[in-house]
């Protein structure tokens, strides 16, 4: 059973994945396609897979500035704050810490003390600080407050973003965390709000540090209870009878975690504070615009990873999915003749799926169990294939 690591063995060939915005490392499982005979190339093979829209996290500077000053959205309904604060605690069995990320002007932390909860607040914002540790005033450490983002915890580049870059491995030793392996309990539990103008960006950021089991991950299976968009909720939990929503990281999230619908409510409950900590009143068009946000609990997987689903090999698993996903409307024995030199009808076969399904007709389940199907297969030295041209590419 695979348990959080804090290194992982060195890949040994490097490959960019097709619209990843990084470069990633691939296992000794693949080769270029010069590697084999030409009759390997079949299919798609003579195209590299098309790009993805989802971030890159090499950002330039001028990228990260913009968003130091995004604005940000906090629970402004004592109501809300309760009913949210109940949802939490209802099924609380043991004390749990609770991370509340950005909690601003401080309702829902007030109610969340009131439950007798133990919460840690990591506020980005000086402004609300010092309000926020009023409220933890003779409460006997009941609530600690710390100047940083959760969700710019552990960065993928060493660009410097305000406020100052805390790391995982600091903050959770002195909060006596320590790494749980896959298949125990729940460490803790995180309850936030997405930050509205980059809930994707974040989103495919924890993807990344929950396959690999760092960052925060490197701690067991966090629970995440977050709001977030309408839209992105729908996209989120997307299946094969949402084609038009149904996406790679739709897939990913769905396969990594269990996902829970816990409340629904209007924008209306919600306020906008700009960056300096002022409420920012949203123009007639904004209004307008504004749909309900979704709190959802992502619970990751006891039985995520496998012998042949890996912290090392998840890669893989992601290039897969984004190739599949760059074109669409193909079969999926298509792209896996794309993918691999392994005869991919026999394993179809073998594991009941109709090769002449679609892309977006295969389920997220379904997608796991072909890839471990690959990842096991004995027939072939190399089992994955890569574009020599995908390594020279810049995003």
């Amino acid at each position: 059973m695979w348990v959080p690591v804090v290194g992982l063995p060195p890949r040994l060939m490097l490959s960019a994945l097709g619209g990843a915005g990084r470069f990633c490392l691939l296992g000794s499982g693949t080769a270029t396609r010069k590697d084999l005979p030409s009759r390997n190339c079949r299919g798609l093979s003579e195209s590299c897979p098309q790009e993805l829209p989802y971030p890159d996290f090499n950002e330039s500077p001028s990228v990260v500035s913009k968003c130091r000053g995004e604005p940000k959205r906090y629970i402004s309904s004592r109501k809300l704050a309760e009913t949210v604060a109940h949802i939490l605690q209802r099924r609380r069995r043991t004390q749990q810490l609770l991370l509340e990320c950005n909690p601003g002007p401080g309702i829902l932390t007030q109610a969340l003390l009131e439950t007798g909860a133990t919460v840690v607040a990591l506020e980005s914002e000086r402004t609300f600080i010092p309000h926020l540790e009023t409220l933890g005033n003779n409460l006997d450490g009941q609530l600690d407050v710390i100047h940083c983002d959760f969700f710019k915890m552990d960065p993928r580049n060493s660009i410097q973003v305000k406020p100052p870059i805390l790391l995982s491995h600091m903050l959770f030793p002195n909060l006596g965390i320590k790494a749980r392996p896959w298949s125990a309990g729940i460490p803790l539990k995180v309850i936030g709000i997405f930050p509205f103008r980059s809930e994707r960006k974040v989103l495919w950021k924890l993807l990344y540090d929950l396959y690999s089991c760092t960052s925060v991950y490197k701690y067991g299976r966090i629970e995440l209870n977050m709001f977030i968009g309408e839209k992105e909720y729908q996209r989120l939990v997307a299946t094969p009878s949402d084609s038009n929503l149904y996406q790679a990281w739709s897939v990913l999230w769905q396969v990594a975690c269990e996902i829970k619908l816990l409340h629904t409510e209007p924008w209306s409950s919600f306020n906008i504070y700009n960056s300096n900590g002022e409420l920012r009143k949203l123009k007639r068009k904004e209004s307008l615009d504004q749909q309900n946000l979704y709190l959802i609990q992502m619970t990751p997987r006891k039985n995520l990873f496998t012998e042949n689903l890996t912290p090392v090999n998840y890669d893989v698993f992601f290039h897969m999915l984004k190739h599949c996903f760059g074109k669409r409307s193909a079969r999926l024995i298509d792209h896996l003749h794309s993918l691999t030199p392994i005869d991919t009808r026999h394993i179809l076969k073998k594991i009941c799926i109709n090769e002449k399904v679609k892309v977006t007709n295969i389920y997220p389940e379904e997608f796991k169990r072909i890839f471990e199907a690959i990842e096991c297969s004995k027939d072939h030295a190399y089992k994955w294939l890569y574009d020599d041209s995908m390594e020279d590419t810049k995003y």
